[in-house]
C-alpha cells in the first residue's frame, strides 16, 4: 500500500527537534501542547474538507515538515505559527493531488467538483492578498463561539483599533475575496 506522501529524504524527528518545535509554538510547554493538538485537529479538518480520505496522514506529514523547518525559521518568522502550518498544508495538498496513491480521493460528484473549484479559487485569491490582509482575515475567522469573540478582541488590541474598525476591515477583505472568487469561477467556466 502506498503512503500518502513519499518523503524526499528520510529524517527522524528527534526529541530535541520536537522540543524546539513546541517552544516555537509557545514558550509555555502546556500551552504549546494545547496549540499543537488544536493545529493538528484543524489540519485534519482542512484535508477532510478538501476530499482527502487520508487526512490524518496528510496532517501529520504537514506537522513533520514544519518540525524539520523550525530551526531555519524560528528566528525570523513573525506572526501566529498556526498560519505557517496552513501554508505548508497547502503545498502538501497540491503534492497529494499530483500523485495517485492508495488514499487519493475517489471520483467526485459534480457538486463536489464545483465545491473544489470554489475552494481552489478562494486559495488563489487568498494568495493574492497582501500578507497583512491575509493574516488578518485568517485570524478573524479562526475560532468558534466564545473563543472567536476573545480572539477578535485581542486582534483589535494588537492592531490598536476599535473592534468595530476590525469588523469593517474584515468585511472589506471578505467582500474583495468574494468578488475575486466569483471572477475566478467565471474564468474557469469560460
Amino acid at each position: 500500500m502506498d503512503t500518502p506522501i513519499q518523503p524526499k529524504k528520510e529524517w527522524e524527528i528527534t526529541p530535541e527537534a520536537f522540543e524546539r518545535f513546541l517552544a516555537w509554538i509557545d514558550p509555555n510547554r502546556d500551552q504549546a501542547g494545547k496549540k499543537y493538538e488544536d493545529i493538528r485537529r484543524k489540519l485534519i479538518k482542512i484535508f477532510t474538507c478538501r476530499g482527502c480520505n487520508c487526512p490524518e496522514e496528510l496532517g501529520d506529514e504537514t506537522i513533520n515538515r514544519v518540525i524539520r523547518k523550525v530551526r531555519e525559521i524560528e528566528e525570523t518568522y513573525v506572526g501566529d505559527p498556526a498560519l505557517y502550518f496552513y501554508g505548508v498544508a497547502h503545498r502538501v495538498h497540491h503534492e497529494f493531488l499530483r500523485r495517485k496513491p492508495a488514499c487519493r480521493p475517489p471520483l467526485q460528484s459534480e457538486e463536489q467538483q464545483r465545491s473544489d473549484a470554489e475552494y481552489e479559487c478562494l486559495e488563489q485569491c487568498m494568495e493574492g492578498l497582501p500578507r497583512r490582509s491575509r493574516d488578518l482575515v485568517l485570524q478573524y475567522y479562526q475560532e468558534d463561539r466564545r473563543e472567536k469573540i476573545e480572539l477578535r478582541r485581542q486582534l483589535a488590541l494588537q492592531l490598536g483599533i476599535p473592534l468595530s474598525a476590525l469588523r469593517i476591515r474584515a468585511c472589506r477583505i471578505r467582500m474583495n475575496l468574494h468578488a475575486c472568487v466569483l471572477e475566478c469561477l467565471q474564468k474557469r467556466a469560460a
